[in-house]
Formats: C-alpha cells, structure tokens, sequence
C-alpha cells in the first residue's frame, strides 16, 4: 500500500514539473491563406484581405526591399464568418488597408500576426494620375474545377502585363459548396494572381446562395454597398462595377434594384461631369444584355431584364447608360467569347463601314466567360445575329488596353490555341468632340 502511494506521489511531481517545464500550452497557429488584393478607390492606397481559422490581431508589413524587414507596418481589422452549410464552418476575414503608398512604386508584403506569417508578395500601387496606360486581365466564370485560362494568367501575372484584374462575376463554382470548402480552394488557387494585382469583382448568379454572403464577406471592394455596386477610376478611365442579379433574385428585395439604378444614374452624372479627366466610361455586369449563345438565358431573350428592366419597363439598363454615353460595357455568364458591334437597341451603329470602332454611335458590347469551370463551354446558335461581330467558343480571357483618352485596345487570348491572339481590335474615340450618344 506505502509502495503504491509512493509511485502515485512520484507520478504526481513528474507530471507537475512536466508542465512547469512547457508553461501553458501555445495558442494554436493562425497562418494566412487566400490572400487578395483590392482598390478601396482611395489614391495611394491598397487593401489586402485573407483568411485564418482562429480569430488572431491583422497585420501587414509591407516595404520596398526584397529582402530583409519590412519597416512599414498597418493594422486592420477581422470579421467572423460562418458559413450557411449544415456543417456551419466558422472562419475569420481580415482586412488592411496600406496607405501612402507611392504610384507606380513596387511594395513587397507580408500578412498575419505573430501567430503565423504569409510568404511574401509583391504589388505595384497604381499610379492615380489620369495619364497612364493601364492594362488589365478580364473574364467570367472561373473555376476551382477545370479553370484553364488560370495557369496562363499566372504566368502573365508574374511577367508584370497586368495592373489590375476585374472578374466579372461566377467564382468557384460554387463558393458555397461543400460547405465552403470549393469557395477556399479557389481563393487559394487565385492567390498568385490575386495577392499581386487588385482583384476586382462583381457578384454573378452562382454567388447567390446565403444572400450572397460568400461574395459579401470574402471580397473588399470599395464603397459601401458590401461590393453588389461600386466605381473607381483608373487611368483615363472610369469604371463602374454593378449586379444584375438584383433582376433576378427578387427574394432578396425588390428595392435593391431601385437602389442600384439610381445609384447608376448618379455615378454616371458625376463621369460625365468628369470626361475631360476621365473620357472612357466602362461598365462591367455579370449577366449580358444580348448574346447569341444556343441556351435560354435572359440574354438571348429580346426584352431581356437586364436590357429592359422589371416588367420590361422598369429600371432597365440599356436606356440608362446609352443616354450617359457608356463606352464599353464588359459582361460574362455565357461560356463563351462574344464581340458585337457598337449597338442601341437591337441597331447597329458602327462609326462607319470601313472603321466600325473608330467614334462608334452605341456602345461597344464584349462577353467574356470562357475563363474555365466545370460546366464548360457554352455552344452559339447555329446562325450569328446581325449585331455579332465575332463569336469564339475557345477558353480564354481579354486583354485590356486603356492606352490613353482616345484608344483603347482589346484582345481575346484564347487557352486552348496556346495563348494565341484570337481577337484583336481597336475602340477609338476622339477627345475633341466628344459626348453622349443622345
């Protein structure tokens, strides 16, 4: 009986001086992961979002050298975030804001806390003048299964041919499957190209689910209407970001659609007011006015929603920004690449035989989905409509040329033809001259 007291008292201070040795236990590490990059719209500025899976403080350190500390430093802040499913997974959504940065300067980053670092990036902070030359990767409807054109807009990304990105709405396909787990696997494939240039969005139909709270929580665009609409400027250029699925989606509130529209008719008061600084007027919606793909989609619809409004008379959106003198309307949705001709209402409005994009009377209209997922490629009608220019069912992505107040420069790469130039065409507006079609 001593001898068994004996052994249980030894066991005892073992145990204690065990744990006096390793003092309490660490807080569980808290790594990054899916680190992206957004324009909050504010000159000299950029905010870097990601992820952890235990709340943690939010830290970059940021810096001009390649190697070596990172002198600079900027905190932030971070959301919980719980995800619809039935397993209901909690992660946490952190958000810096870097400030001061010098246009055109290549920065280099890191994010987290002491509890755990990302690797190291690096960005070029845009230049805020109007009189630079931006490029730009555009595209739709892009995978965490069968994403081609992803490999080659890594590849470019690390070449430096780009300054910003925009995709135009459908990410992961979906966000919110498995539990969000496809949503985390696409931000970590996203990540080499999205942690160095400002990833730029807008919410498509597959980020539906949940009231869109996937699209709302993981991204950080400007303004204050959780990224469903926004604008910024860029270069000579305006752009506005905005929702079609407020057409569509009535369940989450009619008035959305309202909202929107008036925010639209004011932001576009405002571009006009500013041309002489800014001329081009881009917009960028998920869900295209018209197409001439092989589905029963709205836009192969003559009085399509996002064309015509609710009802087919109410906050339609071809009126609204023909009257505003919108440039070039980017959209997505049909898997697919489509070039139209500059276009009102069903008119063709070419600035002339011989140069149809030289001071066009309509908007120049371009839908690029082809990016990748696994619903693959969608097919056209088997005869093009007359207002289609060019129809290319190939995975690939746009190119964006802003080059000045007057050119800009649009080409398709198309991935399944090894990078090769499959469109390429000019849209050119003289400054002097210029103004609204109506």
């Amino acid at each position: 009986m001593r001898l068994l007291c004996l052994c249980s008292s030894c066991c005892c201070v073992l145990l204690f001086f065990s744990l006096g040795v390793r003092g309490a236990p660490e807080a569980p590490r808290a790594p990054p992961e899916q680190v992206h990059l957004s324009y909050p719209g504010e000159p000299g500025s950029m905010t870097v979002t990601w992820t952890t899976w235990v709340p943690t403080h939010s830290e970059v350190q940021f810096g001009l050298q390649l190697t070596g500390p990172l002198s600079l430093r900027a905190q932030g802040t971070f959301s919980p975030f719980v995800d619809g499913g039935v397993l209901r997974r909690k992660f946490y959504i952190h958000r810096v804001t870097l400030r001061g940065l010098l246009p055109g300067v290549q920065y280099v980053y890191r994010c987290g806390s002491s509890r755990g670092w990302s690797r190291r990036f690096r960005f070029r902070a845009l230049k805020n003048s109007p009189h630079w030359s931006p490029r730009l990767a555009v595209f739709g409807d892009l995978g965490a299964d069968n994403p081609k054109a992803l490999p080659r807009l890594r590849r470019d990304t690390q070449q430096g041919m780009y300054d910003a990105v925009l995709h135009v709405g459908d990410f992961a396909y979906n966000m919110d499957q498995d539990n969000a787990r496809v949503g985390d696997k696409f931000m970590r494939l996203i990540e080499p190209v999205a942690a160095s240039l400002p990833y730029m969005t807008c919410p498509g139909n597959h980020e539906e689910r949940y009231n869109f709270s996937h699209y709302k929580a993981r991204f950080s665009m400007p303004g204050n209407n959780q990224g469903l609409w926004y604008s910024w400027d860029l270069g000579p250029a305006h752009i506005i970001s905005f929702s079609t699925e407020v057409y569509f989606f009535l369940n989450y509130g009619r008035h959305l659609v309202e909202r929107q529209f008036h925010w639209l008719e004011s932001d576009l008061q405002k571009a006009n007011k500013n041309r002489a600084a800014r001329p081009w007027i881009i917009t960028m919606g998920h869900r295209p006015m018209y197409c001439s793909n092989a589905d029963l989609d709205d836009c192969t619809w003559h009085e399509s929603k996002v064309r015509k409004g609710l009802l087919g008379k109410l906050y339609g959106l071809e009126d609204l920004f023909y009257k505003h003198g919108v440039d070039l309307q980017l959209w997505a949705h049909e898997h697919s690449y489509e070039r139209l001709w500059p276009i009102y209402d069903y008119q063709v409005f070419n600035g002339s035989r011989d140069m149809p994009y030289t001071n066009p009377r309509g908007p120049v209209h371009i839908i690029t989905g082809s990016a990748g997922c696994e619903e693959r490629l969608t097919p056209f009608s088997l005869f093009p409509r007359p207002w289609s220019a060019l129809r290319v069912k190939e995975y690939g992505y746009t190119r964006l040329h802003i080059l000045n107040g007057s050119h800009i420069h649009i080409q398709q790469v198309s991935d399944d033809q090894d990078g090769k130039i499959v469109d390429d065409v000019w849209v050119v507006r003289p400054l002097l001259g210029r103004m609204m079609y109506l």
